[in-house]
């Protein structure tokens, strides 16, 4: 590849990336709340974005994403960041059988690449559920639509504008 194929390659990249900011923020804006969309020097995981805003990790709220194979729809568990998803759990709340959702399926409903799905300014209405652990902290962090960027927001304003359902489905 070309130095000016790369450069267009990453131009292109950047382009999406703020779009998917920008619809994050469109999106937290619309629910009134006036929050921050920090830049870090990378948050693909709840270790590395704990570590860039000085947070513990269960403050970290993940994006998990499953299919529904009955549905075919993505469906978002919102996880405090120590804790993995049960499938079992998972599938018994969504009411289907859940596979795997590949990276094409999470860009097409959703719109953000693996990495930095946000749990708001999804492209689709997504069905969502809201790990308990993450309602025992004051404020939370959600990544914000890149790999780089996280914002903080109080669990309540979370679970409000996700609609997401609290429920456990940690194992």
């Amino acid at each position: 590849m070309t130095q000016a194929l790369r450069r267009r390659g990453a131009g292109a990249l950047l382009r999406d990336m703020s779009k998917s900011m920008n619809r994050v923020r469109a999106a937290l804006e619309a629910a009134q709340l006036d929050i921050d969309i920090r830049e870090t020097d990378g948050a693909r995981t709840a270790q590395d974005a704990a570590a860039a805003v000085g947070c513990t990790v269960d403050q970290i709220a993940k994006s998990i994403i499953f299919r529904g194979d009955s549905s075919g729809r993505a469906i978002l568990f919102l996880t405090a960041g120590g804790n993995a998803v049960s499938p079992e759990c998972a599938a018994e709340l969504a009411g289907e059988p859940l596979g795997k959702a590949d990276a094409a399926l999470i860009r097409e409903q959703t719109g953000f690449a693996i990495g930095g799905v946000a749990p708001v300014g999804h492209l689709s209405p997504i069905r969502a559920f809201l790990d308990p652990r993450l309602t025992e902290f004051d404020a939370v962090w959600a990544a914000a639509g890149t790999p780089r960027h996280v914002f903080a927001i109080a669990p309540d304003d979370l679970q409000r504008i996700t609609g997401a359902e609290v429920a456990p489905f940690t194992g």
